[in-house]
Parts: structure tokens; sequence; C-alpha cells
């Protein structure tokens, strides 16, 4: 079994919570992926975020705080800031990731690493489960390309991971170092460089995703040609060790961008907010054309009573039910997806099945 799972979900090690869900029980999200702002210092070509346009509020440092004070209180057990913005845009990040730490909850990073203060390293790894950069090329030519930047980002980028690296060793911390590339086909030249520069770089993990598209293919991704990299893919991964894992995403990379399933279960085990304050099921749903599933925003109310509040089971019932068919009204290979499959699989049982077997994964909160 690899030591990461990157490729799937861990709600078998939630069992409790699925339980309580399938008894119609209102349940905490077990993740919640964020943004502190929705701002970016960079321009890449693949963006979803660009199609997440939405009205922003002002994420102050209360703000932020009350949000992870409210987070911790009603049950959330990991955060990310993972979302539709860059969170070093933030001058709160370094705040944000201590005060979620302290109040328990487990804390991820995800981030173009440019902006990522290495002052600060010293500071926010060890409060950090994960910390991960993505990258989606190993050469800085076609890095400042796809990433829609200067070439010397990639070296100032490259060098904030070997910070990081290097710390996590000296005081021999437990946070994941990992690296992300966005793959579209015409990107498979740098698997392998990227492949090869995250295995010198010394993380733990390299993981090469599928990129997702809107209902209407804005973005035109062509996931028909995914399937010619099967090999390329293959010899990526051949590059694993005990101490270095790379793993494709190879269930959504090889799904023809479609779903099994039409209803939305996963949101409440695993939301998404966007970086302007706006609590939404998930991230395919923050773009302002999809205000009737817009639950809230936490600038301007508290997201414990966001959460208490009747809209937002309302929201949550409503792309459970019929009226909803998230094959053609949603983007595709959400955050959702894999829950999504697993509960769906569970509904039709009516049952939980049994408790998994084995030692728990690593980072089994970020389901």
């Amino acid at each position: 079994m690899s030591q990461y799972i990157l490729d799937g979900h861990k709600l078998a090690w939630h069992r409790e919570r699925v339980e309580a869900w399938l008894k119609g029980e209102r349940i905490a999200p077990i993740t919640i992926d964020c943004a502190l702002t929705r701002r970016c210092s960079y321009n890449c070509v693949y963006c979803y975020g660009k199609l997440q346009q939405n009205d922003e509020k002002k994420m102050t440092r209360d703000v932020i705080f009350r949000f992870l004070d409210d987070a911790a209180k009603i049950g959330v057990k990991a955060v990310s800031f993972v979302s539709d913005g860059e969170s070093t845009c933030s001058p709160y990040l370094k705040d944000a990731i201590l005060r979620g730490r302290e109040n328990g909850l487990d804390m991820a990073l995800g981030t173009n690493g440019f902006l990522l203060n290495p002052d600060e390293l010293e500071d926010i790894l060890p409060a950090l489960t994960y910390l991960r950069f993505n990258v989606s090329a190993g050469e800085a030519d076609r890095y400042a390309r796809i990433h829609g930047v200067s070439k010397k980002c990639f070296y100032r980028v490259i060098d904030t991971i070997r910070q990081s690296v290097r710390i996590k060793k000296q005081k021999k911390l437990d946070v994941t170092l990992g690296m992300q590339m966005v793959l579209m086909p015409e990107f498979s030249d740098q698997i392998i460089p990227l492949t090869e520069l995250s295995r010198d770089l010394l993380v733990d993990y390299l993981v090469i995703k599928h990129c997702s598209d809107d209902e209407k293919g804005s973005l035109g991704v062509d996931y028909s040609k995914y399937h010619a990299l099967m090999e390329i893919l293959k010899k990526a991964e051949s590059y694993s060790t005990d101490k270095f894992q790379v793993s494709a995403k190879w269930s959504k990379i090889f799904s023809d961008g479609k779903r099994s399933y039409s209803r939305c279960f996963g949101p409440p085990f695993i939301l998404q907010m966007s970086g302007s304050g706006l609590v939404a099921p998930c991230g395919m749903l923050f773009n302002s054309q999809y205000s009737k599933y817009h639950i809230g925003n936490i600038v301007e109310t508290s997201f414990k009573e966001i959460w208490e509040s009747e809209r937002y089971w309302q929201v949550m019932d409503l792309i459970a039910s019929e009226k909803f068919d998230a094959r053609t009204m949603c983007g595709c290979l959400c955050l959702q997806h894999k829950v999504n499959e697993h509960l769906d699989s569970i509904k039709a049982l009516g049952e939980v099945p049994a408790l998994h077997s084995g030692l728990p994964p690593m980072h089994k909160n970020f389901i």
C-alpha cells in the first residue's frame, strides 16, 4: 500500500460520521478546503479560479480567527488553505496556520510557493500536516509559460522547496512536503523532468493530477488525449522509492471527465469555501451565476451560525436530491469526486461497510 493516498479517499476511517449522515443527522465537515483571499500572484493557463468569480469581502485577521475557532467548536478535523486563491497573498497566513493548530485542527497549505516567506518557514512547518507546492513543469522555460510568470519565479520556488526540506530534516519535523503537477495533455513533455526534479529535491511525494474543467469546457481540456499518456505516467511512478512516492491520479485522469453518479453527497463531509469568504458546497459552484447554491459569507456571519442555519442544510439537501444532476449541472472531476462515488454506493446499499482494517493512512483527516 502506498504511504500516501493520493488517488482515493479516507472516509473508511471516519465511520461514525458516515453512519450519522446515513441516519439523516446534521454533521460537521471533516475537512474544509478554503483560501484566505481570491488574489493570486500567478496566471496559470489551467486555472479554474478564473471561472469562480464572486463578490469578494475583506478577509481580516479577526474574520479568519473566528472561522478557525468555529470550525474547531463544531467538530471540523482539518482545514487546508487550498481553494480559489493563493493564500500566501494574505498577510494573515502565518497567524491563521498557527491559530488553527492551537485549536487542535490539522492544518495544510497548497501554494505556488512564490510569496511563501522563507523567514516564516521555521514557524509554520511544525504547525502543518502537509505543505504542497503546485509546480507543473520541471524546466524553467516551460514553467514560465504554463504558470504565466517569468523564469526567475521557477528558481525562487525551487529554492524555497529546498529550504523547506532542509528545515524539516534539521528539526526532524513530521510535516509532509509534496509537489503537485496539474497535467494537461500538452504538458506531457514535463512529466519526467518534473519527476526527476522532485526526486532530487528530496520531497516526500509528487502527485500528477488531471485538470478539471467546467460544464461548458471553458478551459478546453481534451480528456481523450490523456489515454496516450499511460506509459509515460507509469515511467514516472517507477521513480518511487521507500522515501519518495510518485502517484498519478489514474481514476480521474482516465475517466474522460465523466461521473457515474448524479447526486452530490460529498460537501457535508468535505466543504469548500472561497477566498472571498463565500460558503458554498464546492468550488465548482463559487461563481456568482450559481448564487442559488450560495449559503453565506463568513465576513458577514460566523461560520458556526452559517453551519447551523436552515439555509446551509437546504442547499446540502438540494444538491443531494433529484433536482440536481452532478453530471450536467457543474464542472467535472471535482474535489469531492471520490468521496461522492463512495457515498453514492453507501446510499444505494443502505449501510456503511465494515470498518477498514489496518493502520490509518497518512493525513486521514484530509479525506
